[in-house]
């Protein structure tokens, strides 16, 4: 067999394959076999049809070779791709141009192709992730965590600011319903906590005790509603001292700066831990982004979205459940879960197109002894060899899809290796807080 390629345009190629007269004899032996199977012919057992009988059956020797065309094309097909180490992304459009009725064969395939994108400006980028730094007033908030269960709750007599306690009662009328209103009394209320509706913590701010607050609320918070707020109470929080015996007497620790500084160690594990756990996705979608605006190829996120709901679809009869037992578990119609997969999908492709432009602007494209590490790797994860692993990918046409994800692996690696992580402030983070395993128990 020979293949060639030759480009239509930007991302569309045609391949010409060239099939001998051997080659299409053992096509056609194949063909005869799997016939021989099917048939059923007085006299002989499925299987062990003389060839020549079988013809006479079937309708000669053209639908013989009519049928070993049907079966061996997409064989060829696939063995060309990984000849020319082209990257389809759809189904081809295969013409035979000669050998349909005898001799040797040759068909053209006209396929789509994974395009390469520009990528300009990954160099020096810079990724925000997550501060790893743990902020004054964040300490502050986490140590009046622990004060706060000693709090008293004190009258007052001003205006509420946040964090206060309100004793309200509360009516609820569900607008355009004839429904009774909903009514409670003496509800203790906190303010900041956006437990009634998202707009009431920063209406009920200066209002006082024996002020009514009523305001209409929209979709946003699960159906429209009128609500009124008649306030009868304001209390505030006062937090004990926080001193050296309060702290013996109510926590684990001896001392207030032996509790700050464990608590500021035990949220700097977080927040480090945090920062590592989110750099690489950050990093990938701020790659993605460099793409702009640029289209992608439907059928690559049709793709995506298929497989992404196959997977679904395996996971779940794990689990002995089916789709629409999950749709009704979570609340989705199939009309919201294939919109989620599909936007799921096309972030998926730009991350991957980012990452293939990338392998092809830095020439990050495998080497054959890298290429042969990662059959390597690749087959012991399978319980396989790495020979029999490259013969099925050569085979089935995916020696190109695996050369690629090895190209996007190194693309990665460079990545990590190369942007400039910062916090949201925009201040550069220094590597040497990733390296470390937060997991890890200190002295070990």
């Amino acid at each position: 067999m020979r293949a060639t390629s030759t480009a239509l345009d930007a991302n569309r190629i045609k391949l010409t394959v060239e099939i001998d007269e051997q080659e299409m004899e053992v096509a056609m032996d194949a063909a005869a076999k799997t016939l021989a199977q099917q048939v059923t012919i007085k006299g002989f057992r499925k299987g062990k049809v003389p060839k020549q009988v079988l013809l006479a059956n079937i309708g000669g020797v053209a639908v013989l070779r009519a049928e070993a065309l049907r079966e061996s094309i997409p064989n060829f097909y696939a063995l060309a791709v990984s000849e020319t180490m082209v990257d389809p992304i759809n189904q081809p459009e295969i013409n035979i141009t000669a050998g349909e009725e005898e001799g040797p064969l040759t068909f053209e395939a006209d396929v789509d192709v994974r395009p390469i994108m520009d990528l300009a400006g990954y160099h020096g980028l810079q990724v925000t992730v997550p501060s790893p730094f743990v902020a004054d007033d964040e300490l502050e908030a986490q140590v009046n965590r622990f004060r706060d269960t000693d709090a008293v709750l004190n009258n007052v007599d001003r205006p509420i600011i946040g964090n206060d306690l309100v004793v309200m009662d509360i009516k609820v009328e569900q607008v355009d319903s004839e429904s009774e209103p909903f009514e409670t009394s003496d509800f203790m209320y906190t303010v900041g906590s956006a437990a009634i509706a998202p707009e009431v913590d920063d209406l009920i701010l200066g209002l006082r005790a024996g002020e009514v607050l009523t305001l209409d609320s929209g979709p946003s918070s699960g159906m429209e509603a009128r609500y009124t707020l008649t306030l009868k109470q304001v209390k505030e929080r006062v937090l004990p001292d926080l001193s050296d015996e309060w702290v013996g007497e109510n926590t684990e620790w001896t001392s207030v700066q032996e509790m700050r500084d464990e608590i500021l160690a035990q949220m700097s594990k977080m927040k480090i831990a945090q920062a590592q756990m989110s750099r690489r996705d950050a990093a990938l979608m701020t790659l993605a982004a460099l793409l702009g605006e640029t289209d992608v190829a439907e059928s690559l996120v049709d793709a995506e979205a298929n497989e992404r709901l196959h997977d679904l679809g395996h996971r779940l009869s794990q689990q002995n459940m089916n789709l629409e037992q999950f749709l009704q578990a979570t609340q989705r119609t199939p009309e919201s879960l294939l919109s989620e997969l599909r936007e799921e999908s096309a972030r998926a492709v730009r991350v991957d197109l980012a990452l293939r432009a990338l392998a092809h602007a830095e020439g990050l494209e495998p080497s054959d002894e890298e290429l042969d590490q990662e059959l390597a790797t690749t087959a012991i994860e399978m319980d396989t060899s790495a020979e029999v692993l490259k013969k099925n990918l050569v085979t089935n046409g995916r020696l190109p899809s695996f050369y690629g994800e090895v190209s996007k692996m190194k693309a990665s690696k460079w990545l990590m290796e190369s942007v400039v992580f910062v916090d949201p402030l925009g201040n550069v983070i220094d590597r040497g807080l990733f390296e470390v395993d937060q997991s890890a128990d200190e002295g070990e």
